[in-house]
């Protein structure tokens, strides 16, 4: 298996200004005390003030993550913004976070790639290509998301998960001698699962313009949280075996793991059914939720900022996403 000699330059994270503490939650549940720590192990997550835009929180997180790469935007030739919500139908959030950049006559191409709570990892694998193809030398990915405005809060366990934030990365091409690169990557989609998570409404199908008291929930965020915990139990030990066998990896090699931050429930399947150990697990579900595709990209910030992952340290990076779909990516740090 040929290894892409692609380097994470740079990573960068914002979280907006108000914290939200699990006590908060079960009072605006109306839960007994405890029961939001319990059900999810989030003891606090970042809700969005109304100028905590997705395109300035990205922004944000851009900007530093240029800064710890030495570059800036002028170095940059593309900006992909890798989020599975979205400020407005139109245009791409990208271009929203280029002009929350203040460079709205930057002319550098912008666009979203979106695979919901992976879309991340999917940018990363692709854009990798383009850079090892010499399409391009510099790509800013940036994972930005405001769930707290689509919960359905008379859904307590789903509504009781998630956070909002941003964070990302600067990719570029590996020099000299330089160990960095993607060793391997895998995506596949389920969609005997595609219902099991969902908005049903916002596009062609269910129109905005129906919006109303009677079709409310259709416009919120809905899932089966049992059922999705049923397939991904059976579906990704197969999934990381063969994700790891064409470089003879196993999972005693990576330094971390970083996953999506899911649930404390897929964390603990994760751990159980990939035998990750709790050295390895990079875990920030406690103070961040479900961050939905700036999850992935947090938990790395937080373990090259703490110091967990170091240059030439193995990672793999995994997760799930409504579709139903898995991705899974080796990586050389």
């Amino acid at each position: 298996m040929k290894t892409r000699r692609v380097k994470i330059l740079g990573t960068g994270k914002y979280m907006p200004s108000r914290m939200v503490t699990d006590e908060e939650m079960d009072l605006r549940l109306g839960t007994p005390r405890g029961w939001v720590r319990k059900m999810t192990d989030v003891a606090v997550r970042h809700f969005a003030s109304d100028e905590e835009t997705a395109s300035y929180m990205g922004a944000r997180a851009a900007k530093a993550a240029l800064a710890e790469a030495g570059l800036s935007l002028a170095d940059i030739d593309c900006l992909v913004c890798t989020s599975g919500t979205r400020e407005q139908a139109l245009p791409s959030t990208a271009s929203l976070i280029q002009q929350a950049l203040g460079e709205e006559l930057y002319g550098v191409p912008a666009f979203d790639i979106d695979a919901t709570c992976i879309s991340f990892l999917v940018g990363l694998d692709i854009m990798s290509y383009l850079i090892e193809a010499g399409r391009y030398r510099h790509v800013l990915l940036v994972s930005t998301e405001i769930a707290s405005v689509g919960l359905n809060w008379n859904d307590k366990k789903s509504a009781a998960l998630f956070g909002d934030g941003a964070a990302a990365v600067v990719i570029g091409p590996s020099a000299g001698e330089d160990k960095s690169g993607i060793v391997g990557a895998s995506i596949r989609t389920y969609s005997n699962g595609a219902r099991l998570s969902e908005i049903r409404g916002g596009g062609t199908r269910i129109h905005p313009r129906e919006h109303n008291a009677e079709t409310e929930a259709d416009f919120l965020f809905r899932m089966n949280g049992e059922a999705i915990f049923k397939m991904a139990s059976k579906l990704l030990p197969g999934f990381v075996d063969e994700l790891l066998a064409p470089s003879g990896s196993r999972m005693a090699d990576f330094q971390a793991v970083i996953p999506h931050q899911g649930s404390a429930m897929a964390m603990r399947l994760m751990r159980k059914k990939l035998g990750i150990s709790a050295e390895q697990l990079v875990y920030i579900t406690p103070n961040h939720g479900n961050t939905i595709a700036a999850s992935i990209p947090m938990g790395l910030h937080e373990a090259v900022s703490q110091g967990k992952v170091r240059r030439g340290d193995r990672v793999l990076l995994i997760g799930t996403a409504a579709g139903l779909s898995l991705g899974g990516m080796i990586l050389d740090y």
